[in-house]
Order: C-alpha cells, then sequence, then structure tokens
C-alpha cells in the first residue's frame, strides 16, 4: 500500500497493484485497473518510486534494476 495526496490535501492509501497508469496531465493522474482515477499532489516519478519500493516488499519484484543489470 502506497499513501498519497489529494489536491484538497486529503491522504489516503492506495493498493499500488491496482495501478494501471501514471499520468502528468500536468496534474498527476494514477489510473486504477477498474477506470478509477484519482489526480495527486506527487509528482508521476514519485508515484512510481512508490510503487515500485511496494513491489518490492511484497516480493513482487525480487531485483532492483542495479542487481538485474550486474548479472
Amino acid at each position: 500500500m502506497i499513501m498519497l495526496t489529494k489536491l484538497n490535501g486529503d491522504t489516503f492509501t492506495l493498493n499500488a497493484i491496482y495501478i494501471e497508469q501514471v499520468q502528468s496531465f500536468p496534474d498527476t493522474t494514477v489510473t486504477l485497473t477498474s477506470g478509477t482515477k484519482f489526480v495527486v499532489k506527487e509528482a508521476e516519478c514519485e508515484v512510481v518510486q512508490k510503487a515500485a519500493a511496494y513491489y518490492q516488499s511484497i516480493s513482487l519484484f525480487s531485483l532492483s534494476p542495479t542487481e538485474s543489470e550486474e548479472d
């Protein structure tokens, strides 16, 4: 789960497994696999980093990009 902030300042927790795409329009929009969209204060790259960290914490992706490049 990742913590994000809506434009009105309210924080919420999102299950990052359901993220389909993250775009900047210029506001960052997170689209879920259900089609639900959230507009958040965090930058696109920050959302991606939080999601990647979450995926690693649940062993969805066990190697970081630098570790896989060394093999």
